[in-house]
């Protein structure tokens, strides 16, 4: 028999090798498919055109500043036809247009920075909707089996009732418990029912079927965040890529403070004669030295600083609060599940026990399964609070970003 042991063992050390694989295959599958699910939602392809429009604005701001000019007259002198051709063209002097093509390359990072926050925050209501709804189906879950239960209940009282063993008062407590156990089960289902609801409209092709979100997609831990990574998330980027930008605009429109000359060649004939001629214009910035909107645009671009420096400044905080949020609902979630681990099915079964034996009132069985119910709801709001903090955490760390973001952006 010994010998046919080795078939078993090498399935065992398979299985044990190759589940992780596919619980991180099943896991990288769902979040491809979430991103999928959220690049179809009007806001984020509402997000996509104003993206290509931002970009589509970067690359004009690339192109010449000035196209040449052509000019050209005609008249009769008599029996003489005089003519003249020519072209000008306004020189960019002071590289107006390098200074345009350094903004330029800002514009599209803001764009594409701003496209990232705004995915990154549909990503984060849509995990939060998945988490709502499933603490709303577990809570009616559990409301539903206590409805039942005192259904249950309350036909055993009645029975009892007529056999002599109880009084009606204790069909009266249940009947009152079952009353307000009816009303808690659809108030409860109404929140599913909404919840449900959001999910739906975040997510186009979800179904109740599909469930929530994988277990392998939550991180044990989120840890640390250093600022390097904080200034890469898509709010801090957004903002120190406009600021730049303001920057590259302050020098464009100190450039374009000063005077550019156009020159011009033109030629002809006049009078019977040919003619070659070249033209030179400056303005004369004697009146107006344009100053006023050089000072206007450098203030918009130590304005665009300081708001870089109050948003990388929030986002740290806000990463932070985030983080002792998580912490705390976390720590609690597992002691009520240290508290928990094995009683919630042995108490409901003792409590029964105990009722039908005469240990215990009606009034106290009554009692306990609502404190009972009350547990598993707490456990469940605590779950819920645990995992929409984390959601935070990864929101405000960025890393969310990383999980279910597309790796290129839309480019046309």
């Amino acid at each position: 028999m010994k010998r046919y042991d080795w078939p078993r063992r090498a399935l065992l050390g398979a299985c044990v090798l190759f589940l992780p694989l596919l619980g991180h295959a099943e896991t990288a599958g769902w979040t491809g498919w979430l991103a999928s699910q959220i690049q179809q939602h009007p806001d984020v392809l509402a997000a996509r055109e104003q993206l290509l429009g931002s970009k589509a604005t970067a690359e004009a701001a690339e192109q010449p500043l000035h196209n040449p000019e052509l000019s050209g007259d005609l008249e009769r002198n008599g029996k003489e036809n005089n003519y003249r051709v020519g072209v000008q063209q306004t020189i960019d002097w002071w590289d107006r247009r390098g200074a345009r093509q350094q903004q330029a390359v800002y514009l599209r990072s803001a764009a594409e920075a701003l496209y990232r926050q705004q995915m990154l925050d549909k990503t984060a209501e849509a995990l939060g909707a998945l988490v709502e709804w499933r603490s709303a189906s577990q809570a009616a879950t559990i409301a539903q089996a206590q409805r039942e239960q005192l259904n249950t209940l309350l036909e055993l009282v009645e029975k009892r009732q007529q056999a002599g063993d109880l009084g009606s008062i204790d069909a009266e407590l249940t009947f009152l418990s079952l009353s307000q156990q009816l009303a808690q089960v659809a108030e409860i289902e109404a929140t599913l029912q909404k919840a449900e609801s959001r999910v739906r409209e975040l997510l186009p092709q979800w179904t109740p079927e599909r469930g929530g979100i994988p277990e392998d997609f939550w991180p044990s831990r989120p840890g640390s965040t250093t600022d390097q990574e904080l200034l890469k998330h898509p709010a801090v980027a957004s903002a120190q890529a406009r600021w730049q930008s303001l920057k590259e605009e302050a020098e464009v429109t100190r450039r374009s403070a000063k005077a550019e000359p156009t020159v011009g060649i033109n030629a002809g004939r006049d009078g019977g004669e040919n003619l070659v001629g070249m033209t030179f214009s400056i303005p004369l910035n004697v009146r107006n030295n344009f100053s006023a909107e050089t000072r206007t645009a450098e203030r918009a671009a130590l304005e665009a600083e300081a708001r870089f420096q109050a948003v990388y400044r929030r986002q740290r905080f806000d990463w932070q609060a985030a983080q002792a949020a998580w912490q705390r609902f976390d720590q609690q979630y597992r002691s009520w599940q240290t508290l928990v681990q094995g009683r919630v099915e042995q108490s409901a079964k003792l409590l029964e026990r105990q009722w039908r034996s005469g240990d215990l009132s009606t009034t106290d069985y009554l009692l306990a399964l609502n404190q009972r119910a009350e547990s598993l709801l707490a456990g469940i709001a605590l779950e819920k609070q645990a995992r929409l903090t984390l959601t935070d955490v990864l929101l405000q760390s960025g890393r969310l970003a990383t999980a279910t973001m597309p790796t290129t952006l839309p480019t046309n």
